[in-house]
């Protein structure tokens, strides 16, 4: 027990070199973390999985949360606003397509049958919050295309969920309504979102008198996890609703609930030491769900560590394409648009769904999960080289050429 507590301490001290380490080198420290988690579980065997116990789901979920909250406080809404359409663009497109050639893949060399296939094409889909937001952050992305990519990370984390158990209810019922699974869809995204607005301005209202007891600053915290588990509850995206929220949080005057009479006194905003806070508790959750995914990754044979390689790079070229498309309004300078494009790392949602298939006794459910595994380590790994490399001038000169983006002046 004494070993576990002095290496949880360590771990934490070794984070902040790492983040240093990013700003310095551009090697992010994600990947680093997952290499360590892959280190002391499937290489050397000290942990696995199953030691974690719920406890490790359990921190994998509360990240998530909290990243997505942390990073909604940061959005500003006239910059959500000028971003959806671009969003959107990016979002549907980049989600069909990475399905559509996951998928193809997956049935013609796997060997998957169409529905198996199809589901290693949704579970693959999105691209992951909790790796795109702090990598994000850390790179310092300009506030609009940040903005598009944390909306698209959040987004897609909703298709690929309501995708892959429409289509193991398919499997299990032996239909599906596609009428019914767009209505799930949209209503999933917009009560979400107008739930998490709601429940900002509530908490808003009550904030002011909350922070005379004491010991209050983790109660926003505590509110946003209330919010995300009755969202889910009611069968709408937690996640969404977290984002929603923090956006309220901050936004609130661009609503105009400042300019109703009295209420501007009732309405307490979140101060400094808040903000402080939640980027204190996102750098502590982020540090161990890397090292916790990096231990749960489970390594196939070598001919799905090759078809994940494939996919992976298959998917950026097309990412790489279809970012070309989407940002190439003048706004999008080179440096963005091109972090943009390598923003496609799959994480917690595809990590979570993978096990679904083989649980629902899906034909190649076993294949589906650990090729999924594979292209999240590949995929993290594939954005975490590129982001390292991007600093160097041919780097820039080749991707100035594809992105069709001038060269930034010297």
């Amino acid at each position: 027990m004494s070993t576990t507590i002095l290496l949880i301490g360590l771990m934490v001290f070794f984070a902040h070199f790492l983040s240093l380490q990013f700003r310095k080198t551009n090697i992010p420290d994600v990947l680093v973390l997952i290499l360590i988690g892959i280190i002391i579980g499937p290489v050397l065997g000290f942990v696995t999985p199953a030691d974690f116990g719920k406890i490790g789901s359990l921190i994998a979920a509360i990240a998530l949360v909290v990243i997505l909250f942390e990073s909604g406080t940061s959005i500003e809404v006239g910059i959500l606003r000028k971003s959806l359409a671009t969003t959107g663009v990016l979002t549907v497109w980049c989600f069909v397509l990475t399905t559509l050639i996951v998928g193809l893949i997956g049935y013609y060399m796997l060997q998957l049958p169409l529905l198996g296939a199809t589901l290693l094409g949704v579970t693959l889909g999105g691209t992951s919050s909790a790796v795109v937001i702090p990598m994000v952050n850390a790179l310092r992305v300009s506030e609009k295309p940040a903005t598009v990519l944390v909306l698209e990370s959040a987004l897609t984390d909703v298709l690929c969920i309501i995708g892959v158990f429409a289509l193991l209810q398919a499997h299990t019922q032996g239909g599906i309504d596609p009428g019914k699974l767009v209505g799930t869809v949209m209503s999933s995204l917009i009560f979400a979102a107008v739930i998490g607005v709601l429940g900002g301005i509530g908490w808003l209202l009550v904030l002011g008198k909350v922070r005379d007891f004491p010991n209050t600053i983790s109660s926003t915290l505590a509110y946003v996890f209330i919010v995300f588990g009755l969202t889910e509850l009611l069968g709408f995206s937690g996640a969404v609703a977290a984002l929603a929220l923090g956006i309220s949080l901050t936004n609130y005057e661009k609503f105009g609930l400042h300019r109703i009479q009295h209420l501007d006194r009732k309405l307490e905003p979140l101060n400094e030491m808040d903000i402080t806070f939640y980027r204190e508790a996102v750098f502590l959750l982020k540090t161990y769900f890397f090292v916790y995914l990096g231990v749960s990754i489970h390594f196939g044979a070598a001919a799905l560590i090759m078809v994940a390689v494939l996919m992976t790079m298959l998917v950026y070229l097309m990412r790489l394409a279809l970012t070309r498309v989407a940002l190439r309004d003048s706004a999008y300078q080179l440096r963005d648009t091109a972090i943009a494009s390598m923003m496609v790392p799959k994480g917690l949602a595809a990590a979570v769904l993978a096990g679904l298939p083989l649980q629902f006794g899906v034909v190649g459910g076993e294949v589906i999960r650990d090729t999924t595994y594979m292209v999240v380590l590949v995929s993290i790994s594939l954005s975490a080289i590129l982001v390292a490399l991007y600093p160097l001038p041919w780097v820039q000169k080749i991707y100035s050429v594809l992105l069709n983006k001038p060269m930034p002046a010297k």
